[in-house]
């Protein structure tokens, strides 16, 4: 068994309220791995934490490229995080490409962990250096302060007794470079260790060989001299209350359909067919069995969502998960959702387009398409989750608004927001909204007539659980008769339910919460209107316009059709209003076209998320026009 003391010689330690870390190498070097266990070490010990995972899309991007830089991104504090971190302050190259690719990111004065086996000949070649020029040699990186470590060789030395082959030893050499990190950050190790001989349970070789690579670059960083003029740092732990968890945003959206379900008493079940990156909504809930949840693994998208319109027809809350592809084959069917009336949940993890795009990047540009990508008037509620843990009460939401409303709900998430992660405070049961289905009790023999199709003060139809006594009645994508349900061509009929359709939808915003500001005035010069991930580096943007004294406002969208009521006067408080969006321009035409004023819009197309820095440089100039 493998010691993992982590006992050190003295050296200074210098407090530090927040950093961020960058791990950055070839896209086999296990930088995910790697940024994963950080997270969950500082995760534990209780700092507040915000990560962002960036890797290639290809399968097999080219090895030692600039194309096939994996990285993953953290930062940790003493405080709210609500970014990775608009630049780091420590990044690991692991190769030449990965230090290229972000060196443009890194604070001035930062600190780089260079892999030196990485920065040879044919990778300065490969990452596409000019013949002869090595950055660790040549001066250009004199604003930082960097540190060469022959990592492969130092874990090679530490696993020459493992008894395992070469290739294998080479692997474990991202945990060499973890270990080095919890030395610098004042971290322990037994977490990691448990971690590991649970991940390689059936191989405990390979488990004892990763953690004897973790302690040796912890002892690296304890005995090694070229450390002693930087020291060490501390983060403080926040003091929290509570049972927390580090959770990303597709664990969170899968824990809330779970808990969902179980607050409405109903089965969960949902039909899925794997796409990235919303492909882990589906491998969570299939470890929920135990649970009484069902997952189906459909051969198309197409199929894993008639499956989810079977499933709630009877009777179970019903959900389908999938990207911007998958969507746009799933329309069809969300017309037959919608005018059947049925509640479904609909998971869209937005990640770069068109077409297949980019399938590792996130994107905000499904908006148009959640709100129109259906043919003739189909409206649908959207909503958008902003953060990580915001994914958990965004979905829990959209099913409950399905279930209490009769339709489908589309939620909005995206690739930063899906595979990123922040702690959570665990949520109590009784503190979750109540889900209160309409579902329509058995006809007895002296009842009226039944009549599927008749609605409430709110325009919602009574849920008819097949099997109910008395609640036989047609079902299928023709035209309905208002109240009876029977097929019909009347085109009078026809432009009623159309109607009735969209204000049952309408009226959705007499049962959701008004728009408030998240920061700043209620009335001002300029208001920030956010949706989706574009949060944290809103949030982050707007604390520091607000520090420096400027009249600047947050507001950020959860609910976009239909919209809370009050947002049209809350815009009408702002001289100026902006609006930050990964896409070419989407929610500003939505803005305009309703409300009839001319907000600001800023896009960001890169298949990255926004920083902070960009949001307030943009604020700034925005103010100086008024």
């Amino acid at each position: 068994m493998t010691d993992t003391t982590t006992t050190s010689r003295k050296v200074n330690i210098t407090p530090k309220a927040s950093v961020s870390v960058l791990f950055a190498g070839d896209s086999g070097d296990g930088m995910q791995l790697t940024g994963t266990q950080f997270a969950n070490t500082v995760a534990v010990r209780g700092s507040e934490l915000n990560t962002f995972p960036n890797f290639p899309s290809e399968i097999r991007a080219p090895a030692g490229t600039i194309s096939g830089v994996s990285g993953f991104q953290l930062q940790f504090g003493s405080k709210p995080v609500y970014t990775p971190g608009a630049k780091f302050d420590v990044m690991i190259a692991m190769n030449s490409a990965a230090l290229k690719a972000n060196i443009k990111d890194l604070h001035r004065g930062g600190i780089i962990i260079a892999g030196t086996e990485g920065f040879d000949e044919k990778n300065l070649k490969l990452a596409g250096y000019p013949e002869g020029v090595n950055p660790l040699e040549d001066g250009s990186l004199s604003n930082y302060i960097v540190f060469q470590v022959p990592v492969l060789q130092l874990t090679r030395e530490a696993l020459k007794e493992s008894g395992l082959s070469s290739r294998e030893i080479d692997r474990c050499k991202n945990m060499f470079v973890l270990g080095l990190l919890y030395w610098l950050y004042n971290l322990t190790i037994e977490g990691t260790a448990e971690t590991l001989r649970a991940k390689f349970k059936k191989s405990p070789q390979m488990a004892e060989a990763n953690i004897t690579a973790v302690q040796a670059g912890y002892n690296f960083g304890d005995e090694t001299e070229i450390f002693a003029n930087l020291g060490r740092f501390d983060v403080a732990p926040q003091k929290q209350h509570g049972v927390y968890r580090r959770v990303t945003g597709n664990e969170a959206s899968a824990i809330a359909l779970a808990a969902a379900a179980k607050k409405a008493g109903l089965e969960l079940f949902l039909g899925s067919y794997p796409i990235t990156p919303a492909t882990e909504i589906l491998q969570n809930l299939a470890k929920m069995k135990k649970w009484g949840v069902k997952t189906f693994q459909a051969e198309d998208e197409i199929a894993g969502i008639v499956s989810s319109i079977g499933a709630s027809f009877g009777g179970a809350l019903a959900a389908t998960n999938t990207s911007g592809p998958g969507l746009a084959l799933k329309t069809e069917a969300l017309g037959l959702a919608v005018i059947m009336e049925i509640p479904l949940v609909i998971i869209n993890v937005q990640r770069g387009g068109p077409s297949t795009g980019l399938p590792t990047k996130p994107e905000q540009s499904d908006l148009f398409m959640a709100l129109y990508g259906r043919h003739g008037d189909a409206p649908m509620p959207v909503i958008a989750a902003s953060s990580p843990v915001d994914c958990f009460y965004t979905t829990y939401e959209a099913a409950r608004i399905a279930l209490e409303h009769m339709t489908p709900v589309l939620c909005l998430t995206d690739g930063y927001l899906a595979l990123s992660s922040e702690p959570w405070k665990v949520e109590s049961p009784d503190n979750l909204a109540e889900i209160k289905p309409r579902i329509q009790p058995a006809r007895k023999p002296e009842d009226p007539p039944y009549l599927p199709y008749k609605r409430d003060e709110k325009q919602v139809r009574a849920w008819a659980i097949p099997g109910t006594p008395g609640l036989e009645h047609r079902l299928g994508g023709l035209e309905k008769q208002h109240e009876t349900g029977n097929v019909s061509h009347d085109p009078d009929n026809h432009e009623l339910m159309t109607k009735l359709r969209a204000e049952k939808v309408n009226r959705i915003a007499d049962s959701i919460p008004l728009q408030s500001i998240d920061n700043g005035p209620e009335k001002g010069d300029l208001l920030v209107l956010g949706w989706g991930s574009s949060y944290g580096a809103i949030k982050t943007a707007v604390e520091q316009a607000l520090e420096q004294g400027l009249s600047v406002a947050h507001a950020h969208l959860r609910y976009i059709h239909p919209f809370p009521k009050n947002l049209g006067t809350l815009l009408g408080n702002y001289k100026k209003v902006v609006i930050p969006e990964n896409n070419n321009g989407q929610l500003v035409h939505v803005i305009r076209d309703t409300f009839l004023i001319e907000p600001v819009g800023y896009s960001k197309v890169k298949g990255l998320p926004f920083n902070e820095m960009e949001i307030l440089e943009k604020i700034t100039d925005l103010l100086k026009e008024l």
